[in-house]
C-alpha cells in the first residue's frame, strides 16, 4: 500500500527582549546558574506577574510577517504540569485566545509554491533547565531561563514530507531574523520545534494516529526525525500493528526515536485563565504602526533582486534567505556595477566557506570593499579567476586584503607574451602525441595542452593568452 504523510510543526522561538516575560530579570540564561532570578522566577508566595510589552510587540510583528490576523482580545492561561524545571507547577501560555491566528506561509518546493496554513502564534514563558549529574545521579535546576518569553508558531497539518518541513522551518527562521524578534540560534535552543507526524493510505481523507517528537533543534535533525517516524509508522502498519498516540524523544546521534509517554490531551493540562494577568486588548492603531515598521521581508527582497539587479530567481532566493548575506551582497553591489559577478562570488565562495568553517556571517573577516578589490584584480588581469578563489579563501581566513596576499605569495598573473610563448613551445615539445591528436581534430587535446601550460606556470599564466599562443603555435 502507498501511504501519505501528514506533518505539523510547533516552532518555538525565544524572543530577543532584554527582560523576562513577567519580571525585570535579564533574559540571559547563558550566565552562571540561577544568577538571573528573582522571587517571581522561582515562584515564591505572594509574587505577582506584570507582562512585558516588548514581548507582546514582538509577537504581533511575527504574526504580521506571517500573514496572521491579530486578535483584538487575547488572554494568558495557566497550563498545568508537574516538572522540576517549572517552579510554579504551571506554565503561563495561551490556549484558546492567542495573539495571532489564521496565518500562512508560502514555500517553494521544487518550483511549486505550497501554502502552509498557520493555526496560531501564541506567547508563553520558557521553563528552567535541568542539569543531570552523571556522577552522583543527581539533578540540579537552573532557573535563569525560567520566564524568558517565547512564541510558539503552530502550523496546520499541511506539510507532506520531511523536505517540506525543512523548507518551512528554514523560512520561519529567515523571517524571524529579518524582523529582529529572535536571534534564532538553534545550537543554543533559541529556535526549536516539536514535530507531529501521522500517515494515512494515499487518497484517504482521514488522518492516521499522530505521534509527537519534542525539542528538535536543527534542520538536519528535523528532516531525519520526520523521515524516521514516517518509516517507523509504515513498518508498524505493514506488520499489522497499530500506531500509538504518544510523545517520543529523538536521538540525533543514534538516528532513532524512543517512546517517552502517552500523548497528553488539552484537558490533561487543566487550562484556565491566569487570574493575576488581565486580558490583552489590542489597539488597532498600534498594530498598524507595528505593521509599518516591518522591514522588507525575504520574498519581497527576492523579487526586487530579480527586477532591480536582473538576477535569476534561484540566485535571488539564495541571497535573500539570510538577512546578513543579503546585507553583505547589497553593500558590495553599491561599489560595483555587475550584480551577477558579485552574486557568483557570494553564492559560490562566501557561502561555501561559511558552511565549511561552520561560522556565522557576523564572524566573516572579508568586507564588501575587500571583495571588490579582489574582483578588480581579476578584471584587470592581475590574477586569474582560479588564483582569485585561492586569494579569497586566504582573505576569509586571515582578514588580509587581496593585494597584500597576491604580493606576499607572488601570485600575479603572467601576461608577458614572449615569456608565455617560450613556455608554450616547451610544453608542445614535450607532448608530440597531443599535437597529433589536435591535428586529427580531437578537441580534448587543446584542453590538455592548456592544462599543462597552466601547470608549468603554477596557475599564474593568463589563460586567454595561453589559448591564443597555443593556437598560433599549433597552426604553424
Amino acid at each position: 500500500m502507498n501511504y501519505e504523510s501528514v506533518i505539523g510543526l510547533e516552532v518555538h522561538a525565544e524572543l530577543s527582549t532584554n527582560t523576562k516575560l513577567f519580571c525585570g530579570c535579564a533574559a540571559n540564561f547563558t550566565r552562571d546558574s540561577n544568577s538571573h532570578c528573582c522571587p517571581g522566577c522561582i515562584a515564591m508566595p505572594g509574587t505577582l506577574p506584570v507582562i512585558n510589552k516588548n514581548a507582546v510587540e514582538y509577537t504581533v510583528k511575527a504574526g504580521l510577517a506571517l500573514n496572521c490576523n491579530i486578535s483584538e482580545y487575547s488572554k494568558i492561561d495557566r497550563k498545568h504540569y508537574f516538572y522540576p524545571d517549572l517552579a510554579k507547577a504551571y506554565q503561563d501560555s495561551q490556549y484558546d485566545f492567542a495573539l495571532c491566528k489564521d496565518g500562512y506561509l508560502d514555500i517553494d518546493v521544487d518550483g511549486e509554491i505550497r501554502r502552509i496554513r498557520i493555526r496560531q502564534i501564541h506567547l508563553e514563558e520558557d521553563a528552567g533547565k535541568l542539569i543531570h549529574d552523571q556522577w552522583d545521579m543527581g539533578t540540579m535546576v537552573d532557573y535563569n531561563r525560567a520566564g524568558v518569553p517565547l512564541i510558539e508558531i503552530v502550523s496546520q497539518p499541511d506539510l507532506r514530507s520531511a523536505e517540506e518541513a525543512r523548507i518551512f522551518l528554514e523560512k520561519i527562521k529567515s523571517i524571524l531574523e529579518y524582523i529582529e524578534v529572535s536571534d534564532c540560534k538553534m545550537e543554543e535552543g533559541s529556535l526549536r520545534c516539536d514535530v507531529n507526524v501521522s500517515i494515512m493510505p494515499e487518497g484517504s481523507a482521514e488522518f492516521g494516529v499522530r505521534t509527537e517528537m519534542k525539542n528538535i533543534n536543527s534542520f538536519r535533525a528535523t528532516y531525519r526525525a520526520i523521515q524516521y517516524e514516517i518509516d517507523r509508522q509504515i513498518s508498524i502498519l505493514e506488520e499489522g500493528g497499530q500506531v500509538i498516540r504518544e510523545t517520543r524523544r529523538w536521538d540525533d546521534i543514534l538516528g532513532k526515536s524512543f517512546s517517552m509517554r502517552s500523548k497528553e490531551e488539552a484537558d490533561d493540562y487543566r487550562y484556565f485563565p491566569d487570574a493575576d494577568l488581565p486580558p490583552i486588548i489590542m489597539d488597532r492603531a498600534w498594530v498598524e504602526k507595528l505593521k509599518g515598521e516591518l522591514p522588507e521581508l525575504p520574498d519581497d527582497k527576492k523579487m526586487r533582486y530579480v527586477d532591480e539587479y536582473g538576477l535569476p530567481e534561484y540566485d535571488a532566493g539564495v541571497l535573500t534567505s539570510s538577512k546578513e548575506v543579503a546585507r553583505f551582497f547589497e553593500e558590495t553591489v553599491k561599489l560595483y556595477d555587475n550584480p551577477k559577478t558579485v552574486s557568483n562570488w557570494v553564492m559560490g565562495d562566501l557561502l561555501r566557506l561559511l558552511k565549511d568553517r561552520g561560522i556565522e556571517m557576523a564572524e566573516v573577516k572579508i568586507t564588501p570593499e575587500g571583495l571588490i578589490d579582489l574582483i578588480k584584480l581579476v578584471d584587470k588581469g592581475v590574477i586569474s579567476i582560479s588564483i582569485g578563489k585561492t586569494v579569497f579563501e586566504e582573505m576569509f581566513d586571515t582578514g588580509k586584503d587581496a593585494e597584500t596576499i597576491v604580493d606576499e605569495k607572488g601570485l600575479k598573473q603572467i601576461s608577458d607574451e614572449g615569456a608565455l610563448r617560450e613556455i608554450v613551445k616547451d610544453v608542445l615539445s614535450n607532448n608530440p602525441k597531443s599535437i597529433e591528436d589536435y591535428k586529427a581534430g580531437k578537441k580534448k587535446a587543446m584542453g590538455y595542452l592548456v592544462g599543462q601550460t597552466m601547470k608549468a606556470t603554477k596557475g599564474k599564466a593568463n589563460p586567454q593568452m595561453v589559448n591564443k599562443i597555443l593556437k598560433e603555435e599549433l597552426n604553424k
